[in-house]
């Protein structure tokens, strides 16, 4: 038995393995997963002197309580959280030294919705397609951390990183999601569309890894009919029945029947990842530039 591993003590409501996903596989019907805040993991394994694709623990609310069975560094990113090494205070956001058979506890989110734990050496899985990252659609990947499972890690790499510790931007107050309209637009109302734009909605508390649910104005359709399943992409805003958009996140499945009304811009989603429920959202169209 390797003594390069972590004891899962307490799981927590959701924590999962994650690294960069497994982008490519969509004509498979697989999605791409991945950490949902790619730039909080990345910081993550950065801190601890991790390679960028090196896989990292993504817990959901109230983080989780780990013991690994020889030395390691951590660092903890994403929303801000209460961090302890044996029930003593440890940095968040910061290298964090623990030594082996000691508790690293993971508090609950002061705000935003999910932390990344990056261990030296990384958690090193089977992977699964190329990644090690838990897909809670297709259910590729290890399965979600259950209390009293036991994660082999990695050899750590001989050269640390000399940052201490590095500014990480605060969880959304509002959440402004980029989109540019299409390519199922013209399946909507010019009301539902000027709604869409301008009004502001909600994140629901029924929003998960594969999309982000939102409340508020009903989009009324154009068209009454149905469309056929049609490639789904990182981004695209999907409006169910109900008229209430949809923002497909990392584990969004790869085809769908329901409109796009939208794609947004991948550079705001990280932000959607710490998005609770009652946020606002809004949504502010991004001009097409014409070529000639």
């Amino acid at each position: 038995m390797t003594d390069r591993a972590l004891f899962v003590v307490r799981s927590g409501a959701l924590t999962t393995v994650q690294d960069r996903g497994r982008p490519g596989h969509a004509h498979l019907g697989v999605p791409r997963s991945g950490a949902l805040d790619g730039p909080a993991a990345a910081l993550a394994n950065r801190l601890v002197g991790n390679r960028p694709e090196a896989a990292v623990l993504e817990t959901t609310l109230n983080g989780c309580a780990v013991r690994p069975r020889s030395t390691v560094t951590v660092a903890v990113t994403g929303a801000p959280c209460r961090v302890s090494v044996d029930d003593r205070p440890a940095a968040w956001g910061a290298p964090v030294h623990v030594p082996a058979g000691a508790l690293l506890t993971v508090g609950t989110a002061v705000s935003g919705l999910r932390s990344y734990v990056a261990v030296s050496g990384g958690i090193t899985v089977e992977p699964v397609l190329g990644s090690r990252s838990t897909d809670l659609l297709s259910g590729l990947g290890p399965t979600p951390l259950t209390d009293g499972a036991v994660l082999p890690l990695g050899a750590p790499n001989s050269l640390h990183t000399c940052v201490d510790t590095a500014p990480q931007p605060a969880p959304p107050a509002e959440l402004v999601l980029h989109v540019t309209l299409g390519p199922r637009d013209d399946w909507f109302t010019p009301e539902a569309v000027r709604a869409f734009t301008s009004r502001t909605f909600r994140v629901s508390s029924a929003s998960n890894r594969i999309g982000l649910r939102t409340e508020g104005p009903a989009l009324e359709r154009r068209l009454k009919g149905e469309l056929p399943s049609e490639g789904m992409v990182l981004g695209a805003v999907q409006v169910p029945p109900d008229g209430r958009p949809v923002v497909f996140l990392a584990d969004h499945p790869t085809t769908g029947g329901y409109p796009v009304i939208g794609v947004v811009r991948g550079t705001d989603l990280p932000a959607a990842a710490q998005a609770v429920p009652g946020t606002p959202v809004r949504f502010t169209e991004v001009r097409r530039r014409r070529t000639y």
